[in-house]
Order: C-alpha cells, then structure tokens, then sequence
C-alpha cells in the first residue's frame, strides 16, 4: 500500500497536507520569495501534525518535489469506552483496535456510536463522534 506521493512545492495550498520531517502535517501558511539572480524561488510551507499538534516549517525551492502523505478518512463504530480509551471496529474490514479519545469528545463516546477517524502512516487519531 502506498504511504505518500509526491507534488512540488509550488503546487501546495492550504489545508492540504504535507509531509514535514516524517510527520504529517496540514498546510497552515505558504510564503514565497521571489527568484532570485542565481536561484529559484524559495517556498517556506508552515503546517501542524495532524496526529501531534506540532507546528512545523519546510524550507524548499519552489520547483522541488515534497513529499505528499495519503491520508484516509474513516468510520468505525465504537464498541467499549474505558476512561479516554476506546475500542472501535472498522465498519469495512471488521478489524478491531483501540484508539485514545481525544480531550474534547470524552463526554460523546459511548459504545454504539459512530466515530470518524483520519489514519496515515500507520497512526490512527479520532476526528469526530456522530
């Protein structure tokens, strides 16, 4: 299975995403130099993880290629909550894990809900509960 693909950096627009140091990130802010005399133009791409909530910074000419993760967006149905812990199925492949819950949607999670979840690089972060 494919992990990521690749796109220049000029190509980039906000809320996309980006990889920045291995670590998936949206895109937040661009900025751009213009080219100079003996160069191309430079890119500085600012994102925050979408797993950690670090902000990160990517410094790269414009032409050059950057490395784009594939992020998928899923629903599983919620099957015990233990505290913020959660054990949840994928409703396609029937696979069963645990997830953490995130601080603000604790007091949503119940068993019998339905959660989306965004997974990539084989990391797994809860989004929403319907």
């Amino acid at each position: 299975m494919v992990e990521k693909v690749y796109a220049t950096a000029k190509e980039l627009k906000g809320g996309k995403y980006v990889l920045i140091d291995d670590v998936p990130c949206r895109i937040v802010n661009i900025e751009s130099s213009k080219p100079g005399k003996h160069g191309s133009a430079k890119m500085r791409i600012t994102g925050i993880g979408v797993f950690n909530g670090q902000k990160k910074t990517l410094l790269s000419p414009g032409d050059a290629d950057v490395e784009v993760p594939i992020i998928e967006r899923k629903t599983v149905q919620i099957l015990s909550v233990s505290g913020n812990n959660a054990q949840v199925m994928d409703q396609k492949t029937y696979e069963v894990y645990n997830l953490e819950i995130p601080e603000e949607l604790v007091s949503d999670a119940a068993a019998g809900k339905e959660a989306d979840i965004l997974e990539a690089m084989g990391m797994k972060k809860m989004e929403r509960i319907k």
